[in-house]
């Protein structure tokens, strides 16, 4: 059951850190050594910009909640 979790926990961090790094830069920082000060055609809409918000958001949840259980399981297991 714990490498159950781990594994989902593993997958949801690479999710999340795709979805981040989908994101489009808001000024200055990181975002912009990367590329992300230069215009680009994904996510160009609003609602494309809110829908990767919300999955973004829900995705973090559940890593949250993974990391919660998978502590919990290891402290009832040892």
């Amino acid at each position: 059951m714990v490498m159950g979790f781990s594994i989902a926990l593993i997958v949801f961090s690479l999710l999340l850190m795709l979805l981040v790094l989908m994101h489009k830069g808001k000024g200055g920082g990181l975002s912009d050594m990367f590329g992300g000060g230069m215009q680009s055609s994904v996510g160009g809409s609003s609602v494309a910009e809110r829908n990767l918000d919300r999955i973004t958001v829900v995705v973090g949840l559940v890593w949250f909640g993974l990391i919660v259980v998978l502590a919990l399981l290891m402290k009832l297991k040892g």
